[in-house]
């Protein structure tokens, strides 16, 4: 019975957590859902402002003006308040760990919010622009460029989720050197597959295009090479701190 107690606690904390985590979600789409259609036009400039002058965008679903702005401003509310999600998380698992970790953890979770919202930025200002122009330019003589409101918002919430977990790579890279999984060395060593391994999800996580891919694949390996002398850096202080420990313990 005293085994169950603490495990209902934790179940209980988790609860509120995950409440919390949805209920902050929730007051950022309120505050913003008045604004849904300017959002929604402010995300659609990037293909509005490449295409041809006697074109728009169309709705072929009679509900689709209404739900779609509705859409993605519940999406970017989950944006917004991820920095308060992941505390969230941050906060129930941290009287777990040990000092060090939590020290290390605080880092990881600030640096992964900052690189997800650096990679949807990286999307909307370079990547959009670039394939948008790109697709409307190749359009066939006669054939009109009309895009559905419903198919944008797909395409670009796709390509916004691709580059911003793209963009976690270094967090990936620090945490599985920090697990022992690997090491800084090994990974260097294994750069040519690594290579090729970031334009095949560059390839699986974008629009079949060689321009949308190499998007995704170039920054991705200059990420994973920052997240490489980050974890040089965290592993060369490991050892330290662990080598200091051990003299402690020797004397």
């Amino acid at each position: 019975m005293s085994e169950q107690l603490p495990l209902i606690s934790h179940l209980l904390e988790l609860r509120d957590r995950l409440l919390r985590a949805i209920a902050s979600v929730f007051v950022v789409f309120a505050c913003m859902a008045y604004w849904s259609t300017d959002i929604y036009h402010y995300v659609a400039q990037p293909l509005l402002q490449v295409m041809p002058d006697a074109s728009s965008m169309i709705a072929t679903d009679v509900a689709a003006p209404f739900f779609a702005p509705f859409k993605l401003t519940l999406v970017l509310a989950f944006f917004i308040a991820i920095p308060y999600v992941l505390y969230q998380m941050w906060a129930f698992i941290a009287p777990g760990l040990y000092r060090h970790e939590r020290k290390l953890l605080v880092p990881l979770l600030v640096s992964s919010t900052l690189l997800f919202y650096c990679g949807m930025a990286f999307a909307y200002y370079v990547v959009f622009p670039v394939i948008f122009g790109f697709f409307t330019s190749v359009a066939p003589e006669g054939v009109q460029v009309a895009t559905d409101i419903s198919s944008y918002l797909s395409f670009v919430l796709k390509l916004f989720f691709a580059f911003g977990l793209a963009f976690e790579v270094p967090v990936a890279v620090v945490l599985l050197c920090k697990a022992g999984v690997t090491h800084p060395d090994d990974l260097a060593q294994k750069r040519p597959y690594i290579i090729v391994g970031a334009f095949v999800v560059g390839m699986l996580l974008t629009p079949p295009d060689v321009i949308s891919q190499s998007l995704l694949a170039v920054p991705v390996l200059i990420l994973f090479e920052g997240g490489l002398i980050a974890s040089r850096i965290i592993t060369k202080s490991d050892a330290q701190r662990k080598a200091a420990e051990g003299a402690e313990s020797g004397d």
